[in-house]
């Protein structure tokens, strides 16, 4: 099963039909995506199922659906255990950002933690899962698929937020302020945490 957000409501991919209550069923092969994408930001539904019986394509027939912008992020630890945080868009988030030319995409990761926070010092301890979400540029809707890496360092300096990105703040977050970030904070970014 894999989950796509609109918003905060998802699209979910599975091989299971199930009664409809508060979500809406459609075969993946057939699937109007314009159609849902407007129908999961404009009614009181609380997400739509994409059915197909192949569990292993579910994901590469979705992401044939609209444009896929590629990005890489991290989930940073310091040496107190407290997770790197940005506010960006008046929401809580974790940094990450689009790769660009042949980088790879844990260098892609890597930059763009740096270049949003201005942190250093950086060490991939291990991949995390990726995330999808759908947004709207330029008024064509895409899929954004990021690629997430727990990441450590022992950066005691100042933070920058990168401004011209949209980020006003940049702070490390204890497991208490973590949860309270949470509240305004995006699903993919609390499914991953």
């Amino acid at each position: 099963m894999y989950k796509i957000f609109v918003g905060d409501k998802p699209i979910i991919l599975t091989t299971k039909v199930e009664k409809e209550t508060n979500f809406k069923n459609y075969l993946l092969d057939t699937v109007n995506i314009g159609k849902v994408i407007r129908e999961i930001k404009e009614s009181h539904i609380e997400a739509i199922h994409l059915i197909d019986s192949d569990k292993d394509v579910l994901i590469e027939k979705f992401l044939k659906l609209l444009p896929n912008v590629v990005a890489g992020g991290g989930k940073v630890f310091n040496d107190n255990g407290e997770v790197l945080f940005i506010f960006r868009n008046n929401k809580w988030d974790l940094p990450k950002g689009k790769a660009e030319g042949k980088e790879t995409i844990d260098k892609t990761a890597i930059r763009e933690v740096e270049e949003e926070t201005g942190i250093s010092g950086l060490k991939i301890t291990k991949p995390l899962e990726m995330t999808y979400h759908i947004f709207k540029r330029n008024g064509r809707h895409r899929i954004k698929v990021t690629y997430w890496f727990e990441m450590h360092s022992n950066y005691n300096g100042k933070l920058i937020p990168q401004e011209n990105e949209g980020i006003t703040k940049v702070k490390w977050l204890d497991a208490k302020q973590v949860e309270k970030a949470l509240n305004n904070s995006y699903a993919n970014i609390r499914q991953l945490i």
